[in-house]
């Protein structure tokens, strides 16, 4: 009997892990496509100064280019490594399987990444002192380096949804990876909302114009680069939800928040008004305003969508071959990767993971608590928070609160042995462990607030 090839399991307390991947990961992606937004935008101005001789634009350029080394650059550096060591450390074998598939990638993705910040510092910093050709080159290049970027992603992150088709199963390719059903969709759909947030985040800078005549030429030209992306999100929305693989389907139709499609609808239609407010009232923008629409859309647009887009992955974490607890669903001839799933069931959890404590190997009436709560935190603990009080899909709530293990045992030995449940992992646990597990659930039931000290002890799945 082999050991599993897992790793110790993260789990942080109320919120999981799972949230605080999405709270670094929702910050991140506004800095990021801000940026990527905001060097077209950059492009597209500086080439208008240049023909219509309106050496003030560069000024707005040179201005909104120092706000991003603040709001993109420093933000970026912070939330770019918390989301790899977060996700590194809640997923691993995602993360692993993904290094394995896209090394290369990534580290092309580096390289434009790289000409990505050093342009934009010669951009800054060298505006009106190298002559104009020499700067529209430069700032050009912080553009198409900064699009690179997001080819590059783009195509890990939509072969995270899934690869759209058998072929990369049986071939392990990365370019079969890499060019997979989702990725233009998802890529066209997040090169609008760059267009919607360099325009929101743009108008900041555009409220300390103190030239009206200027203020307004730029705030118009900003509102149409954000009507634009708006305008394009919808239909490339739509596009997007054609790509996606039948579970998703599932959870976007039935598994969402209720209140999901009011919010973004609701934000869409409050980014409309608001960008149709700068380009008739350019006059009337105080920067708080501007301030204040800018965490409206992380916090009522961005979140609840990169949120949703995390749920449409499930059960999966990686290529559908990855389970969210980390768990290999199926063969992959192509990478020889073989499914864990019929060793789990044969042998148990608990007895092939490598980092459970000798003591629970073999459940006993005396450790059938402490087995209950470690297996919850192998299978359950990355889409669950562990807690009835818990923010992320409390798993005691999933049950109605119930303190009877029976009542839990009975959903454990149907849809969740069987993977009758489509957005959920198919794991047969021993019926031991599924005992165990049905016992801890009901237990959490009761606790009025967190887990009790003898369950939260530490152990060596933490």
């Amino acid at each position: 009997m082999e050991s599993l090839g897992m790793y110790p399991t993260w789990y942080v307390p109320y919120i999981g892990s799972g949230w605080v991947m999405g709270i670094t990961g929702t910050i991140h992606i506004l800095a990021s496509h801000t940026s990527i937004g905001a060097s077209f935008l950059f492009a597209l101005l500086e080439t208008k100064a240049y023909r219509e001789n309106k050496p003030w634009l560069l000024d707005y350029i040179r201005r909104y280019g120092v706000f991003l080394l603040v709001f993109s650059y420093i933000w970026g550096s912070v939330t770019g490594p918390g989301i790899w060591y977060s996700t590194t450390v809640a997923s691993p074998r995602g993360i692993s399987g993904l290094i394995h598939n896209f090394v290369w990638v990534w580290a092309t993705e580096w390289v434009f990444f790289v000409t990505e910040v050093i342009g934009v510092y010669a951009l800054v910093y060298t505006i009106g002192k190298v002559d104009p050709k020499t700067h529209l080159k430069l700032t050009w290049l912080f553009a198409v380096a900064s699009l690179e970027t997001l080819l590059l992603i783009i195509g890990i992150l939509s072969f995270m949804m899934w690869p759209g088709g058998e072929r990369w199963y049986r071939t392990g390719s990365v370019l079969d990876a890499f060019y997979n059903l989702n990725i233009f969709a998802q890529m066209t759909m997040r090169a609008a909302f760059m267009c919607v947030a360099a325009a929101i985040v743009g108008s900041i800078v555009v409220a300390g114009v103190q030239d009206r005549a200027q203020r307004s030429e730029i705030a118009r030209f900003i509102a149409k680069m954000g009507f634009f992306g708006l305008v394009a999100l919808v239909p490339l929305f739509y596009w997007y939800v054609q790509t996606l693989p039948p579970t998703a389907k599932i959870i976007l139709a039935a598994r969402l928040p209720a209140y999901t499609p009011q919010l973004l609808i609701g934000m869409l239609l409050l980014i409309g008004l608001y960008l149709a407010w700068l380009a008739w009232k350019p006059s009337w923008l105080p920067a708080p305003v501007a301030s204040v629409m800018t965490v409206l859309l992380l916090l009522f647009g961005l979140w609840p969508e990169e949120r949703a887009r995390e749920s449409l992955r499930k059960p999966y974490v990686a290529g559908q071959y990855i389970y969210g607890n980390q768990v290999i669903s199926r063969d992959v001839p192509g990478k020889g990767i073989k499914a864990e799933v019929r060793a789990i069931q044969e042998y148990g959890l608990l007895a092939l993971h490598p980092f459970v404590p000798a003591d629970l190997k073999e459940i006993t009436p005396r450790n059938r608590l402490e087995a209950g709560r470690m297996i919850a935190a192998i299978a359950c603990a990355n889409c669950h928070s562990l807690e009835k009080t818990g923010l992320l899909r409390p798993l005691p709530a999933k049950f109605g609160g119930t303190t009877d293990p029976r009542v839990v045992r009975a959903f454990l030995d149907g849809p969740l042995y069987t993977g009758a449940i489509p957005y959920m992992p198919d794991i047969p646990l021993s019926e031991k462990e599924r005992e165990a597990l049905a016992y801890f659930i009901a237990h959490a039931s009761e606790r009025p607030a967190s887990l009790s000290a003898v369950e939260a002890k530490p152990t060596g799945s933490q």
